[in-house]
């Protein structure tokens, strides 16, 4: 099975992945895009929490008793600005209003009820710069392992063109707190031009899994395991949204030996 999952151009379901189709027991990702007016009702699964991303677009979301309107209103995933989300926790039943075209990603993970449903601000959300020279790349952290959750870890990164992220490779595919953690994850990729195209390879360090890809934009990538580096080539610059799960709500990731030199420069 091919770890590149690639988009339905045209299609209000931009690009899916469940834990059937990947294969694993934690990550559920839904990209999707709604037209200005466009309405949609998401239910969160039971046994599962959710964080609703709006990636670009203006928002109204219904839940309950609850009422936001207005959320989001970024033009583009590669504006300088933070997203704003919706973590809602199982059985939740989102009533969605596109004020304007939207775009949104649904991160999801097995989860009992702990957390109640709420609104991540742009405000909260801590941004920061990873890496130096041709690895530097911008992160924006909209649930981190500090903010409350059951499983789910969800960030998004810009990747300048040119530059390497992700990087030097590194892996979480092993429960050995605190040097490292298990988790799945996935990439959804968007690039600037849209035209363009990003590289990442998935390996092992035994190379029982070696996977090479050309990510178009809207494209994910699915990581069950091994070390996960991005390239951009000259003249496109990346976004991704990364959605990390597994059995603790950790991360802690293990550099690949033979890169880790590229640390100490």
């Amino acid at each position: 099975m091919s770890l590149l999952v690639k988009s339905h151009p045209g299609s209000s379901l931009i690009a899916e992945v469940t834990p059937e189709s990947a294969g694993w027991a934690h990550v559920g990702f839904q990209a999707r895009r709604l037209e200005a007016g466009a309405s949609l009702e998401l239910t969160v699964p039971a046994g599962r929490e959710a964080c609703l991303v709006i990636l670009s677009g203006r928002l109204d979301v219904e839940s309950g008793v609850h009422h936001w309107s207005g959320l989001g209103g970024r033009e583009s995933v590669f504006e300088d600005r933070s997203p704003e989300a919706v973590y809602a926790p199982p059985g939740s039943v989102l009533q969605l209003r596109a004020e304007t075209a939207v775009e949104l990603g649904l991160a999801t993970a097995p989860g009992q009820g702990r957390y109640p449903l709420r609104v991540i601000t742009a405000a909260e959300i801590h941004a920061s710069a990873r890496g130096e020279g041709s690895n530097r790349r911008y992160v924006r952290d909209i649930l981190p392992q500090s903010e409350p959750a059951e499983a789910l870890l969800v960030v998004e990164v810009i990747t300048p063109a040119g530059h390497s992220s992700s990087y030097p490779p590194h892996k979480h595919d092993t429960d050995n707190l605190p040097a490292e953690s298990s988790l799945e994850e996935t990439y959804y990729h968007r690039i600037d031009p849209p035209q363009g195209f990003a590289l990442q390879r998935v390996y092992t360090d035994a190379r029982d899994l070696d996977e090479t890809m050309a990510v178009a934009d809207h494209d994910v990538v699915m990581v069950p395991r091994g070390y996960h580096p991005v390239v951009m080539p000259h003249g496109y610059r990346g976004y991704y949204l990364n959605v990390m799960a597994g059995p603790r709500r950790e991360w802690h990731f293990h550099n690949d030996p033979a890169h880790e030199w590229l640390i100490r420069h």
